[in-house]
């Protein structure tokens, strides 16, 4: 039996920052189990192979069929392997508003209000602008502006400039509103992971113990204290122990699923599948929350955009070489180059939809491929009503669980939706975008509620921010207190988005590393 002072479950993004900041100082005994592999290769590190990556840097989870959706399935990308879902996603370097932090706090998560959080932001953050009120420049997760974005993403901003919505230069400054290009996860044009931020660069140090490709098949509980973890490495079993306790970090999926086969849930679920209730915690699971989001397209003449043709293959080409030899050029791309946050409906207490504009034509997540060249523009509901479940599939750990986003449930939901897509359009057809002809390949009639509705509930799927199932709270039935420790339970903290009370306005890679590197903190105060 292997002993540490603490175990961290996942290596993702959170996970990353928890795993780092406690083994840093040299001081704790600190193991990280993660089920994927390292992901340091050269797919993972170029921005531009994003939608090439391997199958093992993703759990490609599926939704069970969705009602508001037209009973279709949807897909839900995970990252599997260090950095988690910062190794596969497209980079996008978003907070989220004041306004969302601010409310966590009034919900009773005190100590999580904006200014309580902005120093973690910025205690991870180096951005290469330089440190401001708002930005530091001496973090370990380097954020940078994009040097070589599509020129029809510089249109999209201009076309929104058009109809009087703002540019703004800076969504994690003062104000979120407004339309620009991103800033991006990266340093010296290759995609920077939470991995690459805070355990490669400590991987050596004796203090810290990193097992990917091992299988967390639950806590080991003694007297209501978690001990220690059970693994499991191909056909070998093994059970590591935590002296100081253990750090769930497997994300919105996995972390309640690991609660439930450890007993922690439901205990009629849990009976269900034949598992032992060591907590009646009916909340693991619940709560489940996501951006969704539909994507509108058009193709182009003109070979401008990224596309599928002779002219665009032997760009990218080039590019592929560029890359390799100077690390600059196109394939430094997050393909969603720009975008912008803006209220559609007029009692919203901040920006209510977010758009991500991408210079190449997207089907199906990418999965589709699409001759020819154009844009795609997604609109996203920022603070969705709609809730949802994640529960278990089998009492395997191996076996992936059943995810219920519950989309489009509430029809305050796809209110948003409509007036995002609207306003899609008319950025579309403003300014420099629409000197481009584009061609719309969904035609429909905006004006039609009916009509608009079913093509989004046709067309609609996840933008990848799943959050909420082991929600934090003041209240008893929450999974984790403001400090991050399970409730009912000794020994145990949870960092992740799992933890967060609302979503975020917002992409969520950024706040889970807050979120972790918060973690490391009330870890640190509770081991003194």
């Amino acid at each position: 039996m292997a002993d540490y002072d603490i175990i961290v479950i996942g290596g993702g993004s959170a996970g990353s920052a928890v795993a780092g900041r406690l083994a840093v100082d040299g001081t704790r005994r600190v193991c990280l189990i993660e089920a994927g592999g390292r992901n340091n290769n050269v797919l993972v590190k170029t921005p531009g192979f994003m939608p090439f990556l391997l199958k093992n840097s993703n759990y490609r989870y599926e939704t069970v069929p969705q009602k508001g959706l037209n009973g279709r399935i949807g897909y839900q990308p995970r990252g599997k392997g260090l950095g988690g879902s910062s190794a596969i996603n497209a980079m996008v370097y978003i907070r989220g508003n004041r306004w969302d932090y601010d409310n966590w706090a009034a919900m009773g998560c005190t100590g999580w209000a904006y200014d309580d959080v902005l120093p973690y932001f910025k205690r991870a953050e180096s951005n290469e602008r330089g440190a401001d009120e708002y930005h530091s420049d001496a973090g370990p997760l380097f954020v940078s502006d994009q040097k070589w974005a599509n020129p029809t993403s510089h249109a999209f901003v201009k076309s929104a400039a058009a109809l009087q919505l703002r540019e703004n230069a800076d969504f994690n400054g003062e104000r979120q509103d407004g339309f620009g290009l991103y800033q991006v996860t990266q340093r010296g044009g290759e995609r920077w992971s939470a991995a690459r931020a805070y355990v490669e660069p400590i991987r050596e140090q004796g203090n810290f113990h990193i097992r990917t490709k091992t299988l967390v098949e639950k806590l080991v509980i003694e007297n209501g204290r978690v001990t220690g973890v059970a693994i499991r490495q191909g056909r070998k079993r093994e059970v590591l122990h935590a002296k100081g306790g253990v750090v769930l970090s497997a994300g919105a999926f996995n972390s309640p699923q690991i609660l439930m086969l450890s007993g922690i849930g439901p205990a009629a679920h849990l009976k269900e599948h034949g598992i032992e209730v060591v907590l009646d915690k009916p909340e693991v699971g619940s709560n489940l929350q996501d951006h969704i989001d539909y994507v509108s397209g058009w193709e182009t003449e003109s070979t401008v955009p990224i596309g599928d043709s002779l002219a665009g293959t032997a760009r990218m080409a080039k590019a592929i070489i560029e890359h390799r030899r100077k690390r600059t050029g196109i394939m430094t791309t997050p393909y969603a180059e720009a975008g912008g946050f803006w209220s559609v409906m007029a009692d919203s207490p901040a920006p209510d939809v977010q758009w991500h504009f991408v210079p190449a034509v997207l089907e199906d997540h990418g999965r589709e491929k699409v001759k020819g060249h154009g844009f795609s523009l997604h609109a996203c509901v920022l603070r969705p009503e709609s809730r949802g479940m994640v529960r278990l599939g089998s009492g395997d750990a191996a076996d992936a669980p059943l995810i219920d986003p519950n989309f489009l449930a509430d029809e305050r939901d796809m209110a948003v939706m409509r007036g995002g897509v609207r306003l899609s359009h008319r950025i579309v057809d403003s300014g420099p975008l629409a000197e481009y002809a584009p061609k719309d390949r969904h035609p429909v009639d905006l004006a039609d509620d009916a009509a608009l509705d079913e093509m989004i509930r046709n067309r609609a799927d996840t933008v990848y921010h799943p959050v909420g199932t082991c929600r934090m709270g003041a209240d008893d039935s929450a999974v984790v207190d403001p400090a991050l420790k399970a409730r009912g339970i000794e020994g145990l903290w949870i960092a992740d988005a799992s933890i967060m009370p609302k979503i975020v306005s917002g992409n969520t890679n950024a706040p889970s590393i807050m979120i972790g590197e918060r973690c490391a903190d009330f870890v640190k105060a509770a081991l003194k």
